[in-house]
């Protein structure tokens, strides 16, 4: 056998402790990126009995959009690097370059799983810019409030099932998936969609609700209650569910409101705040609801005022159902109004209409606003600048899982590294909205 001969300018190991260098390259291989320099200098510095553990983002329970660098002594959490961004799809640049118009479904996939909301919160920043927020017709706002209120107790299904889920719980999936998918049917039948929608616009919505709209949704509602009922009963008094939520992931309200967190998480620190109470936007001031809230700020905290915040939402959905109005769903402008499909194909006026909406955009007043509504997972802004063309200068989105997803190392300092699938699930990170 031929005697191995080193690579050019790097002598052969002599030991089998330099068969590796964790700080340059071996011969053919490529460079390590910064980060991971980084990750392997930390490592040569930690006491013997300390690890660097990588959870993410391909790790199922991240979901495919963070990476958490864990320090670990033996199953206890010393330290976490939590890093976002793995989803980021430039929304807010991309608005640069659409008309007002042509945002919304670009808004729709900020939370995905509850795009309606996102819907009404972008409408009402550009209506707020061209001073039409009083003039917005009374049953369009009844229909913003119905609709939105059931994407928000689709949201909240969706974090409590799938929580539940990555815990084993798939009971409680499957009865979960079930009733957020009767409430998907309401939203497809008044949409056209089930998932993204686009269904709000600029003064109102894109068109009625359908004629036998509130008998089914009254039916819809009766059944989601009686799942949801199923489910708490099959999980609350579960010791394992229990004891993988209750005293895990604490925040106190201090850190929580010092971090900006608002939402389902702020109300289980015992916080109150809920915009549609503080701040009424919209026909909000019309209905009787509770804001639910909790005093220990941990797992068990978040999952509880999810579910209460879901029968509340039903209540509301309710209410708007008896005191809807009769009258138009968008502003009589055919400056700021979309043009009816039956006129666009049917009218030479209707197609110019639309042309013109689309590709030169509404004009909307030179200034600034800034809109806030309460989304899935707490308060939802949108800050807008115009230059008074049919595109916005500037389209800035505060998303509410931001705030919290800052708040996550803290959760879980001290944990051990089971505890981070439910804590994570409970904060309800949503990709797109974290990362726009």
């Amino acid at each position: 056998m031929s005697s191995p001969v080193a690579p050019p300018g790097r002598p052969l190991p002599t030991t089998a402790a330099e068969t590796y260098d964790p700080r340059g390259p071996q011969a053919g291989e490529l460079p390590l990126s910064p980060s991971m320099q980084a990750f392997a200098e930390e490592a040569e510095r930690l006491p013997t009995d300390e690890l660097i553990v990588n959870m993410g983002p391909s790790h199922p329970a991240m979901h495919g959009t963070v990476r958490v660098v864990l320090r670990i002594d033996g199953e206890t959490i010393k330290d976490a690097d939590v890093q976002i961004g793995y989803l980021h799809r430039g929304f807010e640049k991309e608005c640069e370059s659409a008309t007002y118009t042509q945002i919304f479904p670009y808004v729709d996939r900020l939370n995905y799983v509850s795009p309606m909301l996102n819907n009404v919160g972008f409408a009402m920043a550009v209506e707020k810019l061209l001073g039409l927020t009083a003039l917005i017709p009374e049953r369009a706002e009844y229909i913003r409030v119905i609709m939105g209120e059931i994407a928000r107790a689709c949201d909240h299904l969706t974090c409590v099932f799938a929580s539940l889920a990555e815990l084993g719980g798939l009971t409680a999936f499957f009865w979960g998936n079930r009733a957020r998918e009767h409430l998907w049917e309401l939203l497809e039948d008044v949409s056209g969609a089930r998932l993204t929608h686009s269904y709000c616009r600029i003064g109102g919505v894109a068109w009625d609700l359908t004629k036998n709209f509130e008998p089914k949704c009254r039916e819809k509602l009766v059944k989601v209650r009686g799942l949801v009922a199923d489910i708490r009963k099959l999980v609350e008094r579960n010791r394992i569910f229990l004891d993988r939520m209750q005293g895990v992931g604490v925040i106190s309200a201090e850190d929580a409101i010092s971090y900006g967190m608002t939402g389902p998480c702020l109300r289980a620190c015992g916080v109150a705040y809920d915009v549609r109470k503080d701040h009424p936007y919209s026909v909000y001031d019309h209905f009787d609801f509770d804001v639910p809230i909790a005093d220990e700020g941990d797992n068990l905290a978040r999952y509880l005022v999810r579910m209460e915040e879901l029968e509340q939402s039903l209540r509301i959905v309710e209410q708007a159902l008896a005191q809807i109005p009769p009258g138009p769903v968008l502003v009589d402008d055919p400056l700021i109004a979309l043009p009816a499909k039956r006129e666009v194909y049917n009218s030479i006026e209707g197609m110019i209409a639309h042309f013109k909406h689309i590709m030169d955009g509404l004009r909307v007043p030179a200034g600034e606003a800034y809109s806030y509504t309460e989304g899935g997972n707490g308060e939802l802004g949108f800050y807008i600048v115009s230059d008074g063309s049919g595109r916005p200068y500037k389209n800035r989105c505060r998303p509410p899982c931001f705030y919290t997803s800052s708040a996550f190392r803290q959760m879980i300092l001290g944990a051990n590294i089971a505890d981070v699938v439910p804590i994570f699930g409970s904060i309800n990170m949503i990709g797109g909205e974290c990362d726009r």
